[in-house]
């Protein structure tokens, strides 16, 4: 049975939402940086682009399980993001782990992207020596197949922080998913 009542979200959506809204059209407005730890146990950070919310606080991004990042979600899938709105001068740094997807939930988002965002994923394997003669192609129409190393990280955010720099003394606020979402005030 489904329901016409609208998803309860948690208040750090509604600040986040109005942060990317004053991003207007900017690219930079849906890129954030997803921390993971190395196969080799050191930190890694690296830039991803936002794809949209599943639910009230689960997150979608796009990543190749060809990559490095990808084994290291599998061994530890634990991440956080920081997510930076330059315009709204603030910053967000979101916890939570990954959750694996079906395959029926990855066809479906490889038919929303564009034909040149499906192109990255007909390029040769990330971080692999560079093969100059490999193909790198500019689009990959509507009839491509979704490749295996095609994944849609959807991570589940436990804890979000907001770094508020637009005011004098700067504002930090604190929400835990185990805590209802209750707003923590901290120190800046």
């Amino acid at each position: 049975m489904t329901s016409d009542r609208p998803i309860d979200l948690p208040p750090w959506r509604a600040r986040l939402r109005g942060a990317r809204e004053r991003e207007g059209r900017q690219p930079t407005g849906r890129w954030l940086q997803l921390a993971t730890i190395g196969l080799d146990g050191t930190p890694r950070v690296r830039t991803l682009v936002f794809r949209g919310w599943h639910g009230s606080d689960q997150l979608e991004l796009y990543t190749d399980a060809r990559s490095e990042k990808y084994q290291e979600l599998i061994r530890q899938s634990n991440v956080e993001l920081c997510w930076l709105m330059p315009k709204a001068k603030q910053q967000y740094r979101l916890r939570g782990s990954w959750l694996p997807q079906d395959t029926q939930t990855q066809a479906m988002r490889w038919q929303t992207l564009s034909p040149r965002g499906r192109a990255l994923w007909g390029w040769p394997a990330p971080g692999q020596p560079l093969d100059r003669k490999a193909s790198f192609p500019e689009e990959l129409d509507d009839s491509a197949e979704r490749p295996e190393h095609f994944v849609v990280l959807r991570l589940q955010i436990k804890r979000a922080e907001l770094l508020d720099l637009s005011r004098h003394p700067h504002q930090r606020i604190l929400w835990c998913r185990d805590d209802g979402w209750r707003e923590q005030p901290l120190n800046p």
